[in-house]
């Protein structure tokens, strides 16, 4: 059961302060933290909720935008690096705000053992890191429901997200459902929005009537999406238009597939430059051009 613990039930737990953040938690008992508008209190609750097994839920402040400016998951993290289930619940804005923008690190990291939620307007943007994953590099779990991943920039694949090649143990799962991807970008690996790498999981969704839209996005090649290798691609309602791909590099602007399983469902993939899929092997279901 999931309980919001105040300073008068310090006597059941342990309690935590830092950065405007002061909860009290029990060992192993899953919690909801408040966390207080500020980089060192979200810092604060994700370790504290890394700190047990459980799965805890963080309720950012609402409409807070908290500037990261430096790393606090090794070199190249925004956040400490997600090892348990964490779910995020906004509104409110996670973003690289390092001084002149010149901090190279991503917004998030998830380990094989992380499972990271946002839910309810979570925005993760201006992740800029040299490596894969620009928005979130994802080695576990990543849902995403109502929320973006918008102007994130990656040196390698998955400039908004990249679910890692993963030759052995846990493969990566990533869900988006109504949370659009825009403006994000590769500088010449894959997946301009989203990579989906060697045995990963995505599942995109959108609603009847109103797709989810990735757009505006950019990369070498697939510069919506691309999936190589992967053990399953499939998008329902969504819309994958006027994304880029450089023409030197395998081109398709919209959806690049090797290998591995796809399946589109009422998923127009249009507009894209220079072209929609075209080099994928096999050929990506409903797209032409």
């Amino acid at each position: 059961m999931r309980r919001i613990f105040t300073i008068a039930q310090a006597l059941f737990g342990a309690a935590i302060a830092a950065g405007g953040l002061i909860v009290a938690a029990p060992a192993a008992q899953a919690i909801t933290i408040p966390v207080a508008c500020g980089e060192n209190a979200l810092v604060a609750a994700v370790n504290l909720a890394n700190s047990t097994p459980t799965s805890d839920t963080l309720v950012l402040a609402g409409g807070c935008t908290y500037g990261m400016t430096t790393s606090h998951g090794g070199p190249s993290n925004a956040l400490p690096v997600i090892t348990t289930p964490i779910a995020m619940i906004g509104p409110a804005t996670v973003t690289n705000a390092s001084p002149l923008g010149l901090g190279l690190f991503r917004i998030a990291e998830v380990g094989p053992t992380g499972r990271l939620t946002l839910t309810t307007g979570v925005a993760f943007t201006r992740g800029n890191v040299l490596g894969d994953g620009g928005g979130i590099l994802n080695r576990g779990a990543v849902t995403l429901t109502g929320s973006t991943l918008t102007g994130n920039t990656a040196s390698g694949n998955g400039g908004g997200l990249a679910n890692a090649d993963t030759p052995s143990g846990t493969a990566p799962a990533a869900t988006f459902t109504n949370s659009p991807l825009s403006g994000n970008l590769t500088l010449l690996g894959d997946g301009g929005a989203i990579y989906n790498g060697l045995r990963g999981t995505l599942t995109v969704t959108g609603v009847t009537g109103s797709p989810l839209f990735i757009t505006g996005n950019s990369a070498g090649r697939g510069g919506g999406i691309s999936a190589v290798n992967s053990t399953a691609t499939t998008l329902t309602q969504t819309a994958v238009t006027n994304n880029h791909a450089l023409p030197a590099v395998g081109n398709s602007g919209g959806v690049y597939r090797q290998g591995g399983t796809m399946t589109t469902t009422n998923s127009p993939i249009t507009a894209n430059t220079p072209n929609n899929c075209v080099g994928s092997v096999p050929a990506v279901p409903n797209c032409t051009g």
